[in-house]
């Protein structure tokens, strides 16, 4: 009779495998699983400190009510019922008509000499409210995908269409609001002309964006061979740009204050709008009118920041994930993509796994990052251009808010 075999314990398989030479590529799928847990959990952390310290130190406060922007307050109902015209007594049919005890809205005329007063504003006022498709190729030609490489080139194509759309359309409203701002800002810094050079020098950098990702413009300029050499390396052109970016976030930034300050000076427009026209209008609606204006401040303040916020990131993960440098220096070369030997005693799932890894390796790798980014970062700089000058155009045309 031929002895049973020992019982395998569910450890064994695992400890003969842990006793080869070499680790398994399926092994470093689960160490890289684990590093993504380590990076979330870093990012919860972050968060709920970024969550804690808010009621200490938040930049939107410090931003919006640090005092130097103020806004305008409503005139109060007994100073409007002081300008008002007195009203014609109602006789007692029209009392019992209308109820008793019910009171007639106050009305005062349009033209009402009443004065905005002004007064810093407060946190608790803030509060009402084709490089792609060639890094794709060398991944699907060698597994005998021929077929499938004019269809991953429609789609990214399709793909980048649709994320541009999406982009463009959330950043219509800000262009918009940047144009009219802008406009109302110069007004505003009248015999200040640094303030108008700054500002001006603000609603133009979009434009240096497009001309350094413009390539037969930028680049063939700047690198153009000359008796003494070129002006600049393809390195040190890489780092320019990325510099042009940070400038164009510190140029907007420094420009913040006067334009939210243009945006708070509307209702006092829209008061000298309302005294332009004839008629009577309710003492509530003048109230309303004011009150719109400073309960919207926080929404125009991200308007006016979420470009700012979207380039910066872009940048620097454009710097991060692209492989280069803030120097002016030659970069360091671009790593290779990881290679995943078999081992000896890997069944048909390590193996899968293994080539699935090596194929999102070689997938995501910097020179695809460049070229995703590098046309986002171009795309908002020309969804800034042209959104703020059609605003431009259209408050020209259109006149007074």
């Amino acid at each position: 009779m031929r002895p049973r075999a020992p019982p395998r314990t569910p450890g064994s398989k695992a400890l003969v495998r842990l006793a080869l030479p070499s680790v398994p590529p399926a092994a470093r799928c689960v160490s890289s699983q684990g590093v993504l847990g380590v990076q979330l959990v870093g990012t919860l952390l972050a968060a709920t400190l970024l969550h804690r310290l808010a009621p200490h130190c938040s930049f939107a406060r410090w931003l919006l009510c640090n005092g130097s922007l103020y806004r305008y307050k409503h005139p109060s109902e007994e100073e409007l019922r002081a300008l008002a015209a007195p009203q014609r007594p109602r006789g007692r049919r029209e009392r019992w008509a209308n109820g008793c005890g019910e009171d007639r809205p106050l009305w005062v005329p349009r033209d009402a000499p009443f004065q905005l007063q002004t007064c810093p504003l407060t946190a608790v006022d803030a509060l009402g409210l084709a490089s792609l498709t060639e890094t794709l190729e060398p991944l699907l030609r060698p597994q005998g995908w021929d077929w499938a490489v004019p269809v991953v080139r429609l789609a990214v194509r399709a793909g980048l269409a649709a994320v541009g759309s999406l982009l463009g359309a959330g950043l219509v409203f800000p262009g918009l609001r940047l144009a009219q701002t802008h406009r109302d800002s110069l007004a505003m810094a009248e015999g200040r002309p640094l303030l108008q050079l700054l500002l001006h020098a603000g609603f133009l950098s979009p434009l240096l964006v497009l001309w350094f990702w413009v390539k037969p413009i930028a680049r063939d300029l700047l690198l153009q061979p000359r008796p003494a050499g070129a002006l600049l390396s393809d390195a040190a052109f890489d780092s320019l740009r990325l510099w042009a970016l940070v400038a164009l976030v510190a140029l907007r930034l420094a420009g913040t204050r006067p334009h939210l300050q243009a945006y708070l000076c509307l209702a006092r427009a829209r008061v000298e709008q309302l005294r332009r026209e004839a008629g009577r209008i309710e003492a509530r609606e003048v109230q309303r009118r004011v009150v719109r204006v400073y309960c919207y401040v926080t929404v125009v303040s991200l308007q006016y920041l979420t470009p700012l916020v979207l380039t910066l990131h872009c940048a620097l993960l454009l710097k991060v994930l692209g492989g280069y440098s803030w120097g002016l220096g030659p970069a360091a070369p671009l790593p290779p993509p990881p290679a995943h030997p078999q081992g000896p005693a890997e069944d048909e799932a390590q193996q899968t796994a293994a080539r699935i890894a090596g194929a999102l390796g070689g997938l995501l790798s910097p020179l695809l990052l460049r070229g995703l980014l590098s046309f986002l970062l171009w795309w908002t700089a020309a969804c800034q251009v042209l959104s703020s000058l059609a605003g431009l155009y259209l408050h020209q045309r259109l006149g007074d808010p």
